[in-house]
C-alpha cells in the first residue's frame, strides 16, 4: 500500500465502507500480486467533504478503475503520520491495467501528479463539474496529456513507483475543486459502481456503452431491444418482464441481482447479440474490435489478453468472472 499518499490538512471523513481493510471479491480471483488533485497556486488542498453531497444517478458514466484487493490500511483516512490517506488502495500485480473510472481530459500525467504528499508516476482526469479522479503509483502511461478519454478506456498500468510496500492503484475521487478529495468506495457505489469489484447498477435514465450491453444481452434473451444506449422507458420496461419471469424484484435496475441472469458463458465458436454485447464491454476496455457477433479467433484473443491483463483466470471463455469484470 502507500507509505505516504497523505495530505496533512485532510480530515477523515467517517465512513464504514471504507474501513474494513478486508479483500474484495476480487482478491479471491486467480494471479492477485501484492499489493495522485493538484496542489496549484489558489486552489483549496485537502479540504474534505461527505460523499453523499453529491449523491448522483447510476447512470452508466462510471466505470471501475482496477481489479484487484484492498489491503489493509489501505483505505480512505487511514493515518499516515499526522495526516491522512487521500485515496483507496486496490492491489494487484504490476502491469494490472488501470482505466478511466469516467470520461474526461488527462490534465496532469507526472511524478506524484502535482499533489502534495504524492509519489510516483501519476495520472489527473478532470471530469467536469468539478470533479476529478486520480491514479497513482503507474508503472506505465498509456495516455498523452491533453488526451480526451472515454469511461473505461485504459489510461495506465498498475506499478510501485513511489513510496510504496507494493504493487497497487492509489486511486482518488474529488469532488467541487481539484484537491477536495471524498471516499472513493462511496463516491463510486453513489454512481453505480463497487470499487471492490461487483457487478454495477445501472438505473432507468443511464445512457452509453454498458446500456448497449444490456439491450444486446436482452435482444438475445428474447426481448428485441434496439441498442442505442439509451436506457428509456421502452429498454426498462424489458428489463422489468425479464426480472418477473425470473422471480426478481421488478425495479428495472440492472444489477448485482440481474447480471448474472442476463450474462452467458461464452467461448470461441458463439453467434449471437450475445456475442456482440461481449464485443462492445470488451470495446469499453479497449479492445477495438469489430461488433459483429461472430466469436472467432480474434474476439477469443481480445479475451485472453483482457483476462491476462487483468490477472483472471486465462482460458479464452467469456464466463461470469470476465463479464463482471469488464462491465463493472
Amino acid at each position: 500500500m502507500c507509505d505516504s499518499c497523505a495530505t496533512a490538512a485532510e480530515a477523515t471523513t467517517a465512513d464504514g465502507t471504507e474501513r474494513g481493510g478486508g479483500l474484495s471479491r476480487r482478491g479471491l480471483m486467480a494471479g492477485l500480486g501484492l499489493g495522485f488533485g493538484l496542489a496549484a497556486v489558489g486552489l483549496p488542498t485537502g479540504a474534505t467533504t461527505a460523499s453523499a453531497a453529491t449523491a448522483s444517478a447510476k447512470n452508466g458514466k462510471w466505470a471501475n478503475p482496477a481489479l484487484g484487493r484492498f489491503p489493509a490500511g489501505g483505505h480512505y483516512g487511514a493515518p499516515r503520520g499526522g495526516a491522512a490517506h487521500a485515496g483507496q488502495d486496490v492491489s494487484n500485480s504490476t502491469g494490472t491495467g488501470v482505466y478511466a473510472a469516467a470520461a474526461g481530459t488527462v490534465v496532469r500525467r507526472s511524478w506524484g501528479g502535482g499533489l502534495t504528499g504524492r509519489t510516483g508516476n501519476a495520472l489527473v482526469l478532470s471530469h467536469g463539474g468539478g470533479q476529478y479522479t486520480y491514479y497513482g503509483h503507474l508503472s506505465a502511461y498509456r495516455v498523452a496529456l491533453n488526451a480526451t478519454v472515454a469511461a473505461g478506456q485504459r489510461i495506465g498500468d498498475m506499478g510501485a513507483t513511489g513510496n510504496v510496500t507494493g504493487p497497487h492503484l492509489h486511486f482518488e475521487t474529488h469532488s467541487g475543486g481539484l484537491g477536495v478529495t471524498v471516499a472513493p468506495v462511496a463516491f463510486l457505489t453513489a454512481r453505480g459502481v463497487d470499487l471492490g469489484g461487483g457487478w454495477p447498477r445501472i438505473d432507468p435514465g443511464a445512457s452509453g456503452a454498458t446500456v448497449v450491453v444490456t439491450q444486446q444481452l436482452m435482444t438475445q434473451r428474447g426481448y428485441g431491444l434496439v441498442a442505442d444506449g439509451q436506457y428509456g422507458t421502452v429498454s426498462s420496461d424489458a428489463v422489468k418482464r425479464f426480472q418477473n419471469a425470473k422471480g426478481l424484484v421488478a425495479d428495472g435496475q440492472v444489477g448485482p441481482a440481474t447480471w448474472p441472469h442476463l450474462v452467458y458463458t461464452l467461448r470461441q465458436g458463439s453467434g449471437g447479440s450475445h456475442v456482440r454485447a461481449l464485443q462492445t464491454a470488451l470495446n469499453r476496455r479497449s479492445a477495438g474490435l469489430a461488433v459483429d457477433g461472430t466469436f472467432g479467433a480474434v474476439t477469443t484473443t481480445a479475451v485472453r489478453t483482457y483476462q491476462g491483463v487483468n490477472r483472471l483466470v486465462v482460458d479464452g471463455e467469456a464466463g461470469p468472472v470476465t463479464w463482471q469484470a469488464l462491465v463493472g
